[in-house]
């Protein structure tokens, strides 16, 4: 009853945002360098961050650091998707909520320069989170994935979570996805949304890793780093600013340049992903997760050498 209770609440949260945002105008114009056409409802992903909040209650407060520093994160994303937020305040704003996060962690005791190291690990991670997030079902499907495979983990390997903000999450997801994970979607997740689910999921996989004494649980993000990584490792090659919009991930390549439709290409990552996860939970170790990268990193540049040539900026 519990999580059919919190369903009905997510589902009327989600629908009733929407309702809002379109009488506000919170919405998604396209432009030039977007991959959708059509007004959207942007900022949907807020459901995320009510669902966090939702069992940091029910929980009697677990978590209150790293759920104050999602909230920061929260708060500026969603500020940014009203009205622009100049990227300096954004940085700094995902620095304090991950140094808030990472305050709860035993990592919080390591030397200062390995904390510094980790926390611009994570605001990469969470900031690739936000770039994945260009076209439908794509942070949706994803995040669908990765944290059902965390909940299996959590509930047949290695309890590292309590599983009911698990299952929050996963419905949280869920019920984004009928609204973004169809051919006209009807809501964005918006910087509010790619950034805290970013989060979310970032914590809870490092919360597995920590808990497993094994950083290669890690490879959970595999796919998603990938593609952001190498894309803004070749970004810098090109001297190009990476704070403004661009259209050289893999994805994008697929969806623009290869009119692969929106779901088929989420689809595709989903399933990269899922594989990963199950060839991980099969053989957890540091081999797997080292050919698991190698495999992706040389798909990538299979596929960005046979394609790239296509790109118009």
């Amino acid at each position: 009853m519990l999580y059919y209770t919190i369903a009905i609440i997510l589902l009327a949260f989600e629908y009733g945002y929407i309702q809002l945002a379109k009488l506000l105008g919170i919405v998604d114009r396209p432009h030039h360098q977007s991959s959708h056409k059509g007004v959207v409802v942007r900022g949907g992903g807020l459901l995320f961050y009510f669902a966090f909040a939702l069992w940091f209650v029910f929980s009697g407060g677990q978590y209150t650091w790293t759920f104050v520093g999602l909230s920061v994160m929260a708060t500026v994303s969603f500020i940014d998707d009203i009205h622009d937020v100049a990227p300096c305040i954004r940085l700094v704003c995902q620095f304090v909520g991950i140094f808030l996060f990472l305050f709860q962690t035993p990592l919080f005791h390591q030397p200062l320069h390995v904390i510094f190291l980790l926390m611009i690990a994570c605001v990469g991670m969470v900031n690739i989170y936000n770039f994945m997030d260009g076209i439908n079902g794509m942070t949706g499907g994803y995040s669908l994935v990765v944290a059902l495979a965390l909940l299996y983990v959590n509930r047949y390997k290695i309890y590292f979570v309590d599983e009911n903000l698990l299952m929050f999450v996963v419905m949280s997801i869920v019920i984004f996805c009928i609204f973004n994970f169809r051919r006209r979607a009807r809501c964005f997740a918006g910087d509010v949304g790619s950034l805290s689910i970013g989060f979310i999921i970032v914590f809870l996989v490092l919360e597995l890793a920590l808990t497993a004494k094994s950083m290669s649980w890690m490879i959970f993000l595999s796919v998603y780093a990938v593609d952001g990584g190498l894309t803004i490792l070749h970004r810098v090659f090109l001297h190009e600013n990476l704070m403004k919009p661009h259209k050289k991930h893999a994805y994008q390549l697929m969806a623009n340049e290869l009119k692969m439709p929106h779901l088929l290409t989420s689809s595709i990552y989903m399933g990269l992903q899922a594989i990963c996860c199950a060839w991980f939970i099969a053989m957890p170790n540091y081999y797997t997760f080292s050919i698991q990268l190698a495999l992706l990193g040389g798909a990538y540049l299979l596929f960005m050498k046979k394609y790239y040539h296509l790109h118009v900026k």
